[in-house]
C-alpha cells in the first residue's frame, strides 16, 4: 500500500535523494540537506520537505555526533549556538509566512553563491576571530530553518577555528545534531508535523539514510578527498540549476 499523498515514482525518487544525500554527510559530516533540498523541493512542498529532512537529520547526525563525540570542539559550539538558535527562530517565522516561490528562488541563489565561493573564493587558513561568531552563527541559523542548508556558512568559520579536520568533522556532525533537535521542537510546534503523510514516508526512508551514512563512513578515508567534492559540487550545481530554471519559467 503506497503511502498517501505519494505514487511509487515518487517515493522511489525521494528515497534515492536521500541515499545520496546521507552519503555525502558521512563523507564530510555535513552538506545532506544542502545536497538533497533542491531535488527535493521538485518533488514535494517546501514546508514537506524541510520538516522531514530534520527528522532525517536527527537520526543520522545522532549515530555520526554519538560515535565522534569525543573529538567535539564544545567550546566553539558554546559560542555558535545562541546565535544559531536568534538566526532559527527568524527562519522558521519566513518559513511559515514568506510565499514559496520566494523562498524556493532563494535556496537556489544560495547554492549557486555556495559554488561560486567554493570554486572562485580565495582559500584563507589564517585563524578567524570568535568575533565573526554572530554573523556566521545568525546566518547559518536562518538558512538551516528554511532548507537545512546551514552546514556550509558554518564550515566556513569553523574551518578556520579548528585546523584538525577529524575535529572539525566531528564538531559539525555534532551541531547537525543539536539544530535538528532545536528545529524539531519549532516545527511541532508550528503545526508541520501534522501533514498528511510526513511522519509515514519519514519512517520509509530512515533505513535509507543510515545505508549512506554507513556508505560515506566506510569510503570516508579510501576516495580521494578532491575527486568527492569535485562531484558533490557537480550534483548540487545540477539542483541549483534545474531548480532556478522551473522556478523562473513556472
Amino acid at each position: 500500500m503506497l503511502l498517501p499523498p505519494f505514487d511509487a515514482a515518487t517515493i522511489v525518487a525521494v528515497g534515492l535523494i536521500v541515499l545520496v544525500a546521507y552519503t555525502v554527510f558521512g563523507l564530510t559530516g555535513f552538506g545532506s540537506s544542502i545536497t538533497a533540498m533542491p531535488f527535493l523541493v521538485v518533488l514535494l512542498p517546501l514546508k514537506f520537505a524541510v520538516p522531514m529532512m530534520v527528522l532525517l537529520d536527527l537520526c543520522g547526525g545522532s549515530l555520526l555526533a554519538l560515535r565522534t563525540r569525543g573529538l567535539v570542539a564544545w567550546r566553539e559550539l558554546a559560542v555558535l549556538a545562541p546565535w544559531v538558535v536568534a538566526g532559527m527562530l527568524a527562519g522558521v517565522t519566513l518559513l511559515v509566512r514568506a510565499p514559496e516561490r520566494a523562498l524556493l528562488l532563494l535556496l537556489a541563489l544560495f547554492v549557486l553563491g555556495y559554488l561560486a565561493r567554493a570554486h572562485f573564493g580565495k582559500p584563507h587558513r589564517e585563524p578567524i576571530s570568535r568575533r565573526w561568531a554572530p554573523s556566521f552563527g545568525t546566518a547559518g541559523g536562518v538558512f538551516t530553518a528554511l532548507y537545512g542548508t546551514g552546514g556550509p556558512i558554518y564550515t566556513i568559520y569553523v574551518t578556520r577555528r579548528l585546523p584538525d579536520a577529524r575535529v572539525l568533522r566531528a564538531t559539525m556532525g555534532m551541531l547537525i545534531l543539536m539544530t535538528a533537535v532545536v528545529r524539531l521542537t519549532l516545527f511541532a510546534g508550528t503545526g508541520l508535523y501534522a501533514q498528511p503523510g510526513l511522519l509515514a514516508l519519514c519512517a520509509v526512508l530512515v533505513p535509507l539514510g543510515f545505508l549512506g551514512l554507513w556508505l560515506g563512513s566506510h569510503f570516508h578515508h579510501r576516495l580521494p578527498a578532491e575527486r568527492v567534492v569535485q562531484t558533490i559540487h557537480a550534483v548540487l550545481l545540477l539542483g541549483a540549476v534545474n531548480l532556478l530554471y522551473r522556478n523562473l519559467t513556472s
